[in-house]
């Protein structure tokens, strides 16, 4: 019976997340600590990738960290950014976030209906005559540049964030059935902060592939895997397991 479970992601904003569905549908209690947090580069440590944000015509958000380290850096070196400024999103979502800091109706955003990166090229192939600015974290592989360079687009990758570990607070006691883990970051503080983890029978969930291969690396096992076809989201895959498991 599984009756308490940790969640390694912020506390959601709203009371209609279907995290707090599945709390009171299975009568479990869910506590919610990331065990990874974002946190944005210094304007000196930006300033030594020798990138000048405005020597670029648009910027490719390909996260909300991107996005609120963007703007928040920029504000830090006092940087205006022009009106005509253009912006691309790799999901609709994400281009909607991007109103937190600009308006809409002056700025002109791109993003593409299906949220991939790849999906998104032609959109850019169409403003060819751009230079890209693409932030990212201090983690991250060379898919992006890969694929922009095969469309022969003129771009810069610059780090404007990091992910750091966030310690569970060792007043409170880990007393969970169940760990659900979303990057491979949280998978490594997971072990920083219990170390025996593997000796304490706790149900370890795993979201997305990178996440599952950290944890397999680990050593550590995985008693689900998500998402899955018949659920593609994380609390879709929680719901399926909790109805078996605590039928």
């Amino acid at each position: 019976m599984i009756k308490k479970i940790l969640v390694s992601q912020p506390c959601p904003t709203t009371e209609k997340s279907p995290y707090f569905d599945i709390a009171k549908k299975h009568n479990v209690e869910l506590v919610f600590h990331p065990f990874v947090r974002v946190e944005g580069v210094t304007p000196r440590e930006f300033r030594a990738q020798k990138v000048n944000v405005l020597d670029h015509t648009a910027i490719v958000f390909t996260s909300r960290h991107a996005i609120d380290n963007f703007f928040m850096l920029c504000k830090e070196m006092r940087v205006a950014i022009p009106e005509d400024m253009k912006y691309f999103a790799v999901s609709e979502a994400i281009s909607l976030y991007i109103q937190k800091y600009v308006q809409y109706r002056k700025r002109k955003v791109f993003f593409p209906a299906t949220g991939k990166f790849a999906d998104l090229l032609p959109l850019m192939v169409k403003h060819k005559t751009e230079t890209y600015l693409v932030p990212l974290s201090d983690v991250h592989n060379d898919e992006v540049a890969k694929l922009m360079d095969q469309h022969n687009l003129k771009h810069t990758e610059c780090v404007m964030y990091r992910t750091v570990a966030n310690d569970y607070p060792k007043d409170q006691p880990f007393d969970f059935d169940m760990v659900v883990l979303f990057t491979p970051a949280g998978v490594q503080s997971l072990i920083k902060n219990v170390p025996d983890i593997k000796d304490r029978g706790i149900r370890l969930v795993s979201y997305g592939k990178a996440t599952s291969a950290a944890m397999s690396e680990a050593g550590l096992p995985t008693h689900l895997e998500a998402p899955t076809p018949q659920a593609p989201s994380i609390t879709g895959s929680l719901d399926l397991y909790l109805s078996k498991e605590n039928a």
